[in-house]
């Protein structure tokens, strides 16, 4: 998965469960911010300020009472375009 192959707006789903390794203010450290599967929307694309060569792709979740989630850094092994089954 390149840049060019997603856009903001663009719904990707969670290859891995995502914690919050304390870069989320509005989530506890270690909080379970996505499970596997779960349906997200790119909201950003940009890239790691010591490693440019490196992108980030910031996605909000969505919740199971369907509301969006805060603000997740993620990186392109986490996230997929395709549906991914839950665990």
């Amino acid at each position: 998965m390149t840049k060019e192959e997603l856009g903001v707006g663009d719904i990707v789903y969670s290859k891995v469960a995502i914690l919050n390794d304390g870069t989320v203010p509005e989530a506890t450290e270690n909080e379970l911010l996505a499970k596997v599967g779960n349906r997200g929307v790119l909201m950003n694309i940009g890239h790691v300020e010591m490693d440019p060569s490196k992108l980030v792709y910031l996605v909000s979740f969505y919740k199971e009472d369907g509301s969006s989630g805060p603000l997740v850094g993620c990186g392109k092994e986490e996230i997929s375009q395709e549906p991914v089954p839950s665990t």
